[in-house]
């Protein structure tokens, strides 16, 4: 969840330019006001770059100085740029042009290509990997998928760093780069690819870009229209850019330096796609006029957790480090960070769950926490944990919301009602906006309860419910509103992609969390190995994986809990141990915490642990009994976690007993209805096979099947133990005494 979203839903207008300072602290309000010659603003994390920047836009159209139609706002995600035109719709500056490079690049390409070019202009291909493939085949290469996925990824590179495919050897070797095939390889596949695009007449992402930057040399008189419609830039995130985009900012710009750039070289985390802070931090030697202003008042996080940010940053070593910012909590103080050890990594999910539960239970809500990640294949064992918990979660990184089918059909049937209500006898009965809006969702599969279990038709439900509270909070705001105001509320969302809110807990990768914020985050797998990543191996690479956990870190406004495992499975070697980032800040590790990490009020070094931490380690965490490994019990085979489950492999012939398990799934359907819960809430699918394998005589047997857990065995287990003996429970009790 942004800050936009965590606080009042529908502003109002500000009357005046002036009341558009109002708020602003002196140094966002020195952003807002400096609308001449270029300025550089350097922003921690949390201090209100993306308030001091909009109000900056929407100061000068206010106060006349800029023409909306002739600001060009830039940033590097769909969902920042429509958040960006959201703020400004809302501070009376709707007409700026907010985008991405690549759609503020395809929208010139496509105007100008019949006259610069003539005809139209080529396809962009959907599935760039497909073109890859082809083009190894062409090579006489074969590359499996993890392969093909990576050789993409070298040419996407190659392309935003502007290294064409005969240099693109010494450029790999140059950059350090872990090629997944010889680089002699990789450059013929480049060369290929290149080949049959031209043949088939198509384009790809990165050509948009590169296209643009052709025109605009190629064509002065064409650089010239695109300059005088667009005077003054604004980039947001600038530590991100690529040479590439770099150059075409440089031809945009052309001798002018109407220039706001925004950008904190502590969160550079994707050089991977091509992205340096070199440009940022090189702002001032190129423009020695520039007006330079740092934001480091952090609104966002408590005392404690900027603490350790800080701390973290403290060892950094490298240019970015020598510019990092020390950021100051402007929060009153929270609970310490919490760090665990636990033995396993099924443990540790478990753990990561069971401490959820309590934040909900202490009035946290769902949406407003997240589990976060190294990698997305991290993510499986932390779904069936919070499954198994009861816990509704959503995945980031999934379909834009309001691109979604049961969205975009939804969004019709609401438009339609709000022409022809009149005529809709669903709608006789519907006495306010929300209420008309939960009629038309019905028509549409919405029901007051969600759906049992998980997958297409949950997340199909989620969506309509999110719609139904959109509407909720909508009438909260404007009690006079009519459906057909709701529907232009929507319409001028979808256009800014400012979708509603999911109240489910938050998984997510590190790099797919950058720019957002939540009230609570879970940082999982901070070992070794895994933070940093095995495969960075230069000082550079390093230096960037302790910027990824600084952006992690800084995710957190009040509860931010950090953890790791000593094995991968259970009864595995414990021969992790935590990440050498939290050497000298975590309780009992031992090494300096770094320049400037001591002293404030987090007093992360002590370990202390206010009251209103809430979070003991959980019973389990770093037990080193048991060293026996997890084996299979059909063929004794080592198992990973995610067998865990079961005890035994995937594949493994299974000895379930079908009707068991048939008089499970009974009665998991009848137990979640009556609790008016989705039914993985009582236990998920492979809990229950689990069970109808296992068939469980006594307490004992039934509390060590993977997924029951202290909890559920204590609400559940007598059921399910008298189910396993073939006895009747609940329903089926009554339905036995009535036909007797």
């Amino acid at each position: 969840m942004t800050a936009a979203t965590h606080s009042t839903l529908f502003p109002q207008v500000p009357e005046s330019a002036d009341a558009v300072l109002d708020g602003l602290d002196p140094e966002q309000r020195a952003v807002a006001t400096a609308l001449h010659g270029p300025v550089c603003v350097l922003a921690g994390a949390g201090t209100g770059k993306t308030r001091a920047i909009t109000h900056r836009i929407a100061y000068g159209v206010r106060a006349g100085i800029l023409q909306p139609n002739t600001v060009l706002a830039v940033t590097f995600t769909n969902r920042a740029a429509g958040e960006m035109r959201g703020r400004l719709r809302q501070l009376g500056a709707g007409g700026v042009q907010a985008r991405t490079f690549h759609s503020a690049a395809l929208r010139q390409l496509q105007f100008f290509w019949p006259k610069a070019v003539g005809g139209d202009l080529p396809r962009i291909v959907d599935r760039k990997i497909q073109l890859v493939a082809d083009a190894a085949a062409a090579s006489r290469l074969r590359l499996d998928r993890g392969e093909l996925r990576d050789v993409t990824a070298e040419i996407e590179w190659s392309k935003v760093t502007q290294t064409v495919p005969g240099d693109y050897a010494a450029a790999a070797h140059k950059a350090a780069r872990e090629t997944p095939r010889h680089p002699a390889e990789i450059a013929q596949i480049y060369s290929d690819y290149e080949t049959l695009k031209r043949d088939r007449g198509v384009i790809d992402f990165e050509d948009v870009l590169l296209l643009t930057v052709g025109v605009l040399q190629d064509r002065q008189d064409i650089a010239e229209q695109v300059r005088a419609q667009y005077q003054h830039f604004v980039v947001d995130e600038y530590q991100d850019v690529s040479p590439l985009q770099q150059r075409l900012l440089d031809l945009w710009l052309g001798d002018r330096d109407s220039l706001c750039v925004v950008g904190d070289a502590s969160q550079t985390i994707y050089s991977f796609t091509g992205a340096t802070p070199d440009h940022l931090l090189n702002f001032r030697t190129r423009h020695p006029s520039a007006t330079v202003v740092k934001l480091v008042r952090d609104y966002r996080s408590t005392p404690q957790v900027v603490h350790l940010a800080n701390g973290v940053l403290a060892r950094a070593r490298g240019r970015a480090a020598e510019h990092r910012l020390e950021l100051i909590s402007q929060r009153e103080a929270g609970p310490e960070p919490v760090y665990v050890e636990y033995a396993d990594e099924p443990t540790e999910a478990e753990g990561a769950a069971r401490r959820i539960r309590e934040l909900i239970a202490s009035g946290v809500t769902a949406g407003e926490i997240a589990i976060l990640f190294r990698t997305n294949g991290q993510s499986e064992i932390y779904e069936q944990a919070l499954a198994d918990a009861g816990v509704p979660y959503q995945l980031r990184g999934a379909e834009r919301f309001f691109e979604r089918p049961e969205v975009r059909k939804a969004g019709h049937s609401l438009r339609a009602a709000a022409r022809f209500g009149g005529n809709d006898a669903g709608l006789d009965e519907a006495v306010d906006l929300p209420s008309q809006v939960r009629a038309v969702l019905s028509g549409e599969g919405w029901t007051t309860q969600p759906p049992a279990g998980s997958g297409a038709v949950r997340e199909r439900w989620e969506s309509l419910a999110a719609l139904a509270r959109l509407a909720e909070d909508f009438a909260r705001a404007n009690p006079a509103a009519t459906l057909a105001d709701l529907v232009t509320e929507l319409d001028e969302r979808a256009n800014a992609q400012h979708a509603p809110t999911v109240d489910g807990v938050t998984l997510a990768s590190l790099h797919a969390a950058k720019g957002l914020e939540w009230d609570a985050v879970f940082l999982v797998g901070v070992a070794e190995g895994m933070m940093p990543i095995s495969y960075a191996k230069t000082d550079e690479q390093v230096e960037e994986e302790r910027r990824l956990l600084y952006v992690g870190v800084t995710r957190a406004r009040r509860h931010l809990g950090i953890s790791w495992a000593l094995s991968r499975s259970p009864g595995g070697r414990p021969n992790r141990r935590a990440s050498r980032f939290l050497d000298g800040l975590r309780p009992g590790s031992t090494g300096p915490a770094g320049r400037g990490a001591g002293g404030g009020t987090g007093g992360v070094e002590h370990g202390t642990r206010p009251d209103d931490a809430v979070w003991e380690p959980p019973a389990g965490a770093r037990r080193r009994g048991d060293r026996k490994v997890a084996r299979c019990r059909v063929c004794g085979h080592t198992l990973d976690a995610a067998e865990m489950k079961l005890m035994r492999c995937e594949d493994c012939p299974s000895d379930m007993d079908e009707g068991l398990y048939d008089r499970l799934i009974e009665w998991r359907a009848r137990t979640a209805a009556t609790l008016g819960q989705p039914a993985f809430c009582v236990f998920t699918d492979k809990t229950l096979i689990a069970i109808a394998e296992a068939s469980p005589d006594d307490e004992r047997e039934l509390s060590r099947i993977p997924g029951v857990g202290r909890r559920k065995f204590r609400t559940y287990g007598s059921d399910v133990l008298a189910l396993c003996a073939g006895q009747m429970v609940g329903d089926e009790t009554d339905e036995g005494a009535g036909g007797a």
